[in-house]
């Protein structure tokens, strides 16, 4: 086969249009996951062709492949808190890798460089945050994590005289970091990244649940006598939906001098209702705010944003000249020198399509949605006398476990543990297992766009079949 061709485009645009289309149009019907998907995935398997078979072959036998896919696009994916892709954002989103921009440097996509100064001045706007606040999108929370935890490093090290970007960690004191047994995996993981360490990660839990102990964290910060460290707030913690208390935990950052980072990677979006928005207040009083973009914002993978208090941190943790390279003192924001990524994606098409396209008041429509979704699974599992939910329902995570009758406690942690396995391989629905409190739970998530009632009804006629099924008998 040749090298590409350009007049392969216009038949490989086609038939990708039309797949897509055909595609999308049958999603709310397929099952989450195909019995044969691991099957179908492992079919592509091969050694590199010398000759290839052509872009019209290629994609056909990608297109053939599709069940080899877990279809979380779709209205009964409650996994990993995924949203969908709006039409608006799916859209900009083919069009950003037609045009395929390196939003690194601002002279290399002056669309793609204002887009995202536009779309992080509407997210500010969105969820309440001052406007003078720096930002920069990313791949997702670890990625905005990394970003706010790498400026809440060199704020530390500046407190102590050290650039510590320039000459790195060697002979400081170690960090501390502050949090409720909510700390996310991801802030752990980039504070492994930044050389702060896994091992400084304090947390200060006053149940099982993971819930904060105030007077712990009052305490810890006390002891430090000035020296500087991390509070980290978690804003929708990940088994049911929780929140650390912002604004007392902004109160004590404060008083201790330490740096405020909050999470916020879905529970952000809790900012958009009057239902909801107590559950964040005091954010603005953070020193750093992150969210996702893939969650409930619903563009497509991968997206995020990082929100600093001090807009000059970034340019000092990230800023890299070469003489070929923009300038650092630029007066163009340069997205390059502001977040990990030199080489950047545009995803800010994406970002400033949806908004613009739906505005405050649809993306407002999409987090209530959900939020009445989340509970009308609640009121199901509340009436059923073979379910049990675990804990309340702030937000959008229904945090349950099936406990039908005659089921010895001891048993309960094992039979919904198979469930949970049987849930995957039932493919009508998928959802994920965890624990709470030490038992085995499930925790859907209604967050995309595309969720209905009956795929939440689904999930609870499911959960009470399986449960059936593979339910201990009396001898057994």
């Amino acid at each position: 086969m040749a090298a590409p061709d350009p007049a392969e485009l216009p038949k490989i645009i086609d038939l990708a249009s039309r797949e897509a289309a055909r595609y999308l149009e049958s999603i709310a019907d397929r099952n989450v996951r195909d019995p044969r998907a691991e099957e179908v995935a492992a079919s592509f398997r091969g050694e590199l062709l010398e000759d290839g078979v052509g872009a019209e072959r290629a994609l056909e036998e990608l297109v053939a492949g599709i069940d080899g896919a877990v279809h979380s696009a779709g209205p009964r994916f409650f996994h990993f808190v995924n949203g969908g892709a709006t039409p608006a954002a799916l859209g900009a989103d083919w069009l950003a890798s037609a045009l395929d921009q390196n939003t690194g440097a601002w002279v290399a996509s002056p669309l793609g460089g204002e887009l995202e100064w536009i779309a992080l001045s509407w997210l500010r706007d969105l969820f309440g945050l001052p406007a003078e606040w720096g930002g920069v999108l990313t791949t997702g929370a670890t990625m905005a994590n990394f970003v706010a935890l790498a400026c809440a490093r060199r704020w530390c090290g500046l407190r102590h005289g050290v650039d510590v970007d320039d000459v790195g960690l060697s002979g400081l004191p170690p960090i501390h970091v502050f949090g409720s047994g909510y700390v996310h995996p991801s802030d752990v993981k980039a504070l492994g990244m930044l050389g702060i360490g896994r091992a400084q990660v304090h947390k200060l839990a006053r149940d099982g649940i993971g819930r904060l102990d105030v007077e712990a964290l009052d305490a810890a910060l006390a002891e430090l006598d000035g020296a500087p460290s991390i509070v980290i707030g978690s804003a929708g913690e990940v088994n049911a939906g929780d929140f650390d208390p912002i604004a007392t935990m902004a109160d004590l950052a404060e008083r201790y001098g330490a740096w405020f980072h909050v999470d916020g990677a879905f529970g952000l979006f809790a900012a958009l209702s009057d239902r909801t928005r107590h559950l964040v207040e005091g954010i603005e009083r953070a020193d750093s705010v992150i969210a996702d973009g893939h969650k409930w914002l619903n563009v497509p993978y991968d997206c995020g944003f990082a929100f600093v208090r001090d807009p000059s941190l970034q340019p000092s943790v990230f800023g890299e000249g070469a003489a070929y390279l923009p300038a650092l003192d630029d007066p163009k924001p340069n997205w390059g020198y502001l977040g990990p990524e030199m080489s950047r994606r545009c995803r800010a098409f994406a970002v400033w399509a949806t908004l613009r396209a739906y505005g405050r008041n649809g993306h407002r429509a999409i987090v209530e949605r959900s939020l009445d979704l989340a509970q009308r699974l609640a009121a199901m599992v509340d009436e059923a006398d073979d379910l049990e939910r675990l804990a309340d329902v702030p937000l959008n995570i229904v945090c349950f476990r099936a406990h039908p009758r005659g089921v010895p406690e001891d048993r309960l942690d094992e039979l919904n543990r198979r469930i949970a396995a049987a849930v995957i391989a039932d493919g009508r629905v998928f959802f994920g297992a965890t624990a709470y409190d030490g038992k085995a739970a499930f925790r859907p998530a209604p967050v995309n766009w595309r969720n209905r009632p009956e795929d939440m009804d689904l999930i609870a006629t499911v959960v009470r079949e399986l449960a059936a099924e593979l339910a201990p008998t009396r001898s057994s």
